[in-house]
């Protein structure tokens, strides 16, 4: 059995063609290039996303040379379009999850943001999709439907209108109990005239493709970070895993109670398999390697390969809050920004390197602690995956300010051999999701060095800067 997995990312696309036994074939990434605007907005071009989809898949099928048996695809979650269902053609831009702009959408409904998290799980920010739709049909366009991405691209390789409840249950507008949409909530953001797409399970086979040669079922939709979730095994309540890529998602599975969060985390989803609802808990850091590449930009490394090389053995007192996009879980600030402190004449840019690499693993490690406390136990390992995991300076500092093993997943491909695995199981239903992603073992293991005294001391400091950022409420 052979899967095309595509995973549809924020800078960009990767396809995997994986055999029965989840081993990788080929692998394609195409680049992408979402477009940073002033105001706190951030938008993609949806033909280059769909452009990136055909390309990357078409090119991992050719490289892997066998037959396929299915395409899945793994999507970003919270980015949304309006398009125009009769052509398929895109009404402009894609508003990015990252986009900041709908902060004044769920100002307005502040009143309303105890009963949304009572129904969704979810806190009432501009992260999450329908204050985003909401803010494209007030600001861009009343026309055609507002969707997610993956309902856009799964339409366009197969004609069908679905979204796959783990992305529907990121909108805001979704009734996390029932796994339904909610009247009353899309009433809040005045979406109730809006046509959304059905609901379908991550094991659903929702259609058919030629668009990479051979007629071929589409199946294994599933949010990005779930199918992380999925492919590290996490399928025992109180596993947990962090993915580093443009930001950084701690997610915990929680099993079939959809336990709302104590500590103001996230619930949603894990994802719908075997006729059965899993779902989790989640934290969220909104920059991690994009602030890698923010000090390219400003010519502190040349690339994120430079990252041990140059960071410093210790920040030098330099402490970083790396909010450039503001503050997610638990701080919910989309107006905070980011700051830098403890500087001397003697700070050189290893110090600020260090800093910045210390400033994610201090946010991921408050989502340990905070994760923790939402389960009644402390997580005792983290299985950790993305492109930054590569970074043995960051991933040390995880453990040590975590204070906790980091179990490095082997394979570069988390998300796309999750949505692999949905495929999998749609496709035999004689095998079981351990079985689909269990056996894997850990390419490298972070074990802490530093003291838990030098820890919370360390962390103290940190979190009395995020105190100091601008915009903190």
């Amino acid at each position: 059995m052979h899967i095309l997995a595509i995973d549809q990312g924020t800078s960009g696309t990767k396809a995997v063609v994986t055999d029965e036994k989840g081993q990788v074939l080929a692998t394609v990434e195409e680049p992408l290039h979402p477009v940073y605007l002033d105001g706190g907005g951030v938008e993609q071009d949806p033909r280059e996303l769909l452009g990136s989809v055909l390309s990357a898949g078409r090119w991992a099928a050719a490289e892997a040379g066998v037959p396929l048996d299915a395409v899945a695809l793994a999507n970003q979650g919270e980015t949304v379009l309006a398009w125009d269902r009769s052509t398929g053609d895109p009404l402009g831009p894609a508003i990015v999850w990252q986009d900041r702009r709908a902060e004044a959408v769920c100002a307005a409904r502040s009143g309303s943001a105890p009963r949304v998290a009572e129904l969704t799980g979810l806190v009432l920010d501009p992260y999450f999709s329908a204050p985003k739709m909401r803010w494209l049909r007030d600001h861009r366009t009343t026309d055609g439907v507002v969707t997610t991405t993956d309902t856009w691209l799964v339409h366009q390789l197969c004609g069908v209108f679905v979204t796959d409840a783990s992305t529907a249950s990121r909108s805001l507008v979704l009734d996390l109990d029932a796994v339904d949409w909610s009247g009353e909530l899309l009433s809040l953001f005045g979406l109730d005239g809006e046509e959304l797409p059905e609901i379908v399970a991550s094991d659903a086979i929702v259609g058919t493709t030629r668009a990479f040669g051979s007629e071929l079922p589409v199946t294994g939709l599933i949010v990005d970070q779930q199918a992380a979730l999925l492919a590290e095994n996490c399928l025992e309540a109180g596993t947990a895993k962090c993915t580093y890529g443009t930001g950084a998602f701690l997610l915990a599975q929680l099993g079939p109670a959809a336990a709302r969060s104590g500590a103001g985390l996230a619930t949603s989803v894990a994802w719908q398999l075997r006729g059965g609802t899993g779902y989790c808990v989640d934290g969220q850091v909104y920059t991690a390697a994009s602030a890698v590449r923010w000090m390219c930009d400003l010519g502190l490394i040349s690339g994120a390969d430079q990252l041990d090389t140059v960071a410093a053995p210790d920040s030098g007192g330099v402490l970083c809050v790396p909010a450039l996009a503001g503050l997610a879980a638990p701080w919910w600030d989309s107006s905070a920004t980011a700051a830098l402190t403890g500087m001397t004449l003697s700070t050189g840019r290893g110090h600020l390197v260090r800093a910045v690499l210390d400033g994610i693993a201090a946010q991921v490690a408050a989502l340990v602690t905070l994760t923790g406390d939402d389960l009644g136990t402390p997580l005792t390992r983290l299985r950790a995956d993305g492109g930054l995991t590569r970074s043995r300076v960051l991933m040390q500092a995880q453990a040590d300010l975590a204070q906790l093993p980091v179990d490095i997943y082997p394979s570069p491909h988390a998300t796309a051999l999750g949505a692999a695995a949905c495929a999998r199981l749609a496709l035999d239903p004689s095998v079981t999701p351990g079985e689909v992603v269990g056996g894997w073992e850990p390419s490298a293991t972070y074990e802490p060095s530093w003291s838990a005294d030098r820890a919370a001391e360390h962390l103290e400091r940190w979190n009395n800067a995020v105190a100091g950022t601008k915009g903190q409420k």
